[in-house]
């Protein structure tokens, strides 16, 4: 019998929210996948459902009869301000209004290594560290991950944020060899934290088994999330395709990598 009965999954028709659409669709009776867009070709267990997450009352709408939430919608890189503002900051603020009001018991955030950017990549910096964000995105994720700290205090609403790196079919650069996280561990990291007997505020980090550790997440151990991929298989593509980084340069320094290098999204020419 499935875990939940209703999880609702923002950004549905997304390059992750592509693959959750299939990875959980054992863990739920009904998965209500939402987008700005449709998704199309709605299996036997999923419904749709269209909106703007800036539409405060149409994502509202959308968490009725959710008894839990994959929150994968907003900006997906960087972007200007007004769309940070109304997608990922205004947007979350609606999707945890919705869990409050109808009774959803956890949400699942895709939160981003851009939360941390500015930590150095030899910090070993662990899930408690304070947030160092890199960018407008990186501080829309700082905003969420403390909106849902107050949601789990104040109205005990569970949470697990995941600051995922890197998630791509395949690592494109060398910094991907560490920052790299599989479609498929992406699929796991969240099915743990949706399965996980208790999680209340939890933050981890969302990386495959590569060869290089640049952190620690002994504090989500608990989410019991095993990644079974790795970056390895890769290395000698990588390496041959792409030259040797400049230790100096922000892009290699901190984890952030080359968002920490981006000016302001706003200014002309950036």
């Amino acid at each position: 019998m499935p875990l939940y009965n209703r999880i609702l999954l923002t950004g549905a028709a997304g390059r992750l929210g592509t693959q959750l659409r299939r990875g959980l669709a054992p863990l739920a009776t009904t998965i209500r996948l939402a987008d700005v867009k449709p998704v199309g070709d709605l299996a036997a267990n999923e419904e749709e459902a269209i909106f703007d997450l800036a539409d405060m009352d149409a994502a509202i709408a959308a968490t009725r009869d959710c008894d839990a939430i994959v929150h994968f919608g907003g900006a997906a890189v960087e972007s200007p301000w007004q769309t940070i503002l109304d997608a990922s900051i205004r947007g979350s603020y609606h999707i945890y209004e919705g869990a409050r009001k109808h009774g959803a018991r956890r949400v699942v955030y895709a939160s981003s290594v851009h939360a941390i950017g500015y930590h150095e990549v030899e910090a070993q910096i662990g899930v408690d560290a304070p947030v160092r964000p890199d960018s407008l995105y990186g501080v829309s994720k700082t905003f969420v991950e403390n909106l849902s700290r107050l949601y789990w205090d104040k109205f005990g609403i569970e949470s697990v944020c995941l600051r995922i790196f890197s998630s791509f079919p395949e690592p494109a650069d060398r910094r991907m060899l560490w920052s790299y996280l599989s479609f498929a561990d992406c699929v796991r990291l969240v099915e743990a934290a949706l399965t996980a007997p208790r999680v209340g505020h939890t933050i981890s980090f969302g990386m495959s088994d590569n060869k290089v550790k640049t952190v620690d997440n002994t504090g989500a151990a608990h989410l019991g999330f095993i990644p079974r991929d790795s970056s390895e298989p890769f290395r000698d593509k990588v390496e041959a395709a792409t030259p040797v980084p400049d230790p100096k340069s922000p892009a290699t320094r901190y984890l952030g990598g080359w968002f920490c290098e981006l000016g302001h999204p706003d200014d002309d020419g950036s």
